[in-house]
């Protein structure tokens, strides 16, 4: 169910509240384009700056416009176990297909302490959870050991993996097995994650750039690696550009030049610059979406 191009869905300001008829539109325009599953209200959805009414009623919103066509995996994460649970049941509720749930930011739990947590949002909510993994945001690494550890819970089902280090593929497929998805965090290095066995990303680029992702991925899952390289060396400029400064706001900058959404974004954010959108601008005509 849950391989190929999965945008981290932006979630659509206008006039600092949540346009829903942006979101809905968006959602639309990306089954239109081919994306094969979204995840809305993760990072890339400034989950960390939502209301949670406003969570959740994304969630709701995106649940319901997809109608079963693709799926969705909601976020559900927090450094709070309580919190997390409750996200991940709302999203159970409503009718999403699994659960994106974070290693705990800020408060540094042990190895020991990241199995605790996510054994009770398993024990708590019935429905499948991705565990994402980014170090560089949580300040915790989630090690293949532990992984594996969750790996043998039944609705502990795959890995958002962000650190970068593609030597992590084969070192959690040994102690996950073969069945455990692992999915790309990191929209530059997505082929070489799909060459040592993963099966997807959970794309920022794929937001603005939904066909182009989506091909390439489903060349890397059919081998076509030369495809996917030549679908990669066009993105790149945008990939880069869109990370000059925190994704969102490169994104969401991009997505305002193609009339998708507008570029607002939440405090403690801001819109890019003027150099990075000259950047970005760039990188959209290099990929021939501009």
């Amino acid at each position: 169910m849950f391989k190929g191009s999965f945008p981290a869905l932006v979630t659509p300001l206008k006039d600092g509240s949540v346009d829903f008829d942006a979101l809905k539109r968006l959602v639309e325009w990306h089954i239109e384009q081919g994306t094969n599953g979204l995840v809305p209200v993760g990072t890339t959805g400034e989950s960390p700056t939502l209301s949670h009414a406003e969570h959740e009623q994304v969630v709701e919103a995106v649940v319901a416009t997809v109608a079963g066509r693709i799926p969705v995996i909601a976020g559900a994460g927090s450094n709070n176990t309580a919190e997390s649970i409750h996200l991940a049941r709302h999203a159970a509720s409503v009718g999403a297909d699994a659960v994106l749930v974070v290693t705990p930011y800020y408060n540094k739990p042990t190895q020991a302490g990241l199995i605790a947590h996510f054994t009770a949002i398993h024990e708590a909510a019935d429905i499948p959870i991705i565990i994402y993994n980014i170090p560089g945001r949580s300040i915790v690494d989630m090690t293949p050991a532990t992984m594996g550890e969750l790996a043998k819970l039944p609705r502990i089902v795959g890995v958002k993996d962000a650190t970068g280090d593609l030597a992590r593929v084969p070192a959690t497929r040994i102690t996950c097995g073969t069945d455990f998805l692992q999915m790309s965090g990191e929209d530059a290095t997505a082929l070489g994650f799909n060459a040592h066995g993963g099966r997807g990303c959970i794309s920022v680029t794929a937001n603005v750039a939904p066909k182009l992702c989506s091909e390439m991925q489903a060349a890397t899952l059919k081998g076509d690696f030369a495809t996917a390289l030549a679908i990669t060396d066009k993105l790149m400029p945008l990939h880069q550009a869109i990370f000059t400064e925190p994704g969102l706001c490169g994104v969401k900058y991009a997505m305002s030049l193609l009339n998708l959404c507008s570029e607002d974004v939440r405090l403690p954010l801001l819109p890019v610059a003027d150099e990075t959108k000259a950047q970005i601008k760039s990188a959209l005509e290099f990929a021939e979406l501009l």
